[in-house]
């Protein structure tokens, strides 16, 4: 039998990639440099974040798996860096300075409901059990803007192994924090603190969900959702779940955080889809974050290939926002 191999659609032709020589020597290069010089032009919570003493720091930068690339140029650290949605901290998107009150360590992340093996872990500890790598992710957020990110992280399916989940679990139930006095954003109490996402068990089993504990070669970030995000590239970026403290399995499916503000405009899937306009704004565009530009959206993100089958025979569900 012969085997056949398709690239998938988001896939960076290899003769575009850069040579694995010169990426093992730069990456080299940068991580000897530590807070040299690029360190020292950069904003002041960009360095900070650099500075951190974070026991997990040398497991950065992780190998990157070259089947998680994109056509797309990277957004440079200081540009995505600088324009964060993190509405525990605020509504706005110069959101970076006040998200280094966010307190990563201690932290712990309880895994309970449906699994044989609930649990409280370490951020350092789970790191540790984790096989890190280094994707290359599309980001489309629902204000039709975009940006393409360096994520380092391990398989959200490497964590669903570790509950060993019973057969009746159907959904995964994100929670972050809940810390008003820290995260001044919490103190809006017309919001329905903790944010709370979800997934089903088939989404987190794709290849493409992914648990980032770092970007751009170093631990992640405060304003990116430090110590321990969620990324779904096909949705849109509300559903990829800052600074998670919980994980709860079971068979009912989770109201999300923008569901319960407004249904009518966020709904449980959030797919992306060109077609499908938000109530308030079309998503037939999106902008991208470090140029300006304005580019054509692709139907779940680009990602069709590796999701599509995920919703088939799924009339009258509401897939698309």
């Amino acid at each position: 039998m012969v085997s056949i191999h398709r690239r998938p659609t988001w896939a960076l032709a290899e003769h575009l990639a850069t040579p694995e020589a010169a990426f093992i020597n730069r990456r080299a290069l940068l991580a000897g440099l530590g807070a040299g010089a690029a360190a020292l032009a950069a904003p002041p919570f960009v360095r900070a974040a650099r500075a951190a003493d974070d026991p997990t720091a040398g497991f950065y930068p992780a190998p990157r798996n070259a089947a998680f690339t994109v056509e797309r140029p990277l957004t440079p650290e200081e540009t995505s860096s600088q324009y964060n949605n993190f509405y525990e901290f605020g509504s706005h998107k110069q959101i970076a300075n006040a998200a280094q009150a966010l307190e990563t360590r201690p932290w712990d992340i309880e895994i309970a409901g449906l699994v044989d093996k609930p649990q409280k872990i370490g951020i350092d500890e789970l790191i540790r059990k984790m096989p890190l790598e280094e994707r290359l992710y599309r980001h489309r957020c629902v204000e039709a803007w975009s940006m393409t990110v360096p994520w380092t992280g391990f398989a959200l399916s490497e964590l669903v192994a570790l509950a060993e989940p019973q057969s009746e679990a159907k959904y995964l139930r994100f929670e972050t924090f809940l810390d008003p006095k820290m995260a001044s954003g919490q103190r809006q109490v017309w919001y329905p603190w903790p944010y709370v996402e979800g997934v089903t068990m088939n989404e987190a089993r794709n290849e493409l969900a992914f648990m980032v504990t770092g970007a751009y070669g170093k631990p992640l970030a405060k304003q990116f959702g430090a110590p321990l995000r969620l990324a779904l590239p096909w949705k849109y970026g509300f559903k990829s779940i800052k600074s998670i403290v919980k994980i709860t399995v079971t068979a009912e499916r989770p109201v999300s955080f923008w569901e319960e503000i407004a249904s009518s405009e966020y709904g449980f899937w959030a797919n992306v889809n060109p077609q499908v306009p938000h109530p308030r704004w079309s998503q037939a565009e999106e902008r991208v974050l470090h140029t300006g530009e304005t580019v054509p959206t692709v139907i779940y993100n680009g990602y069709g290939e590796q999701v599509a089958g995920l919703y088939e025979n799924m009339d009258g569900e509401k897939l698309f926002m």
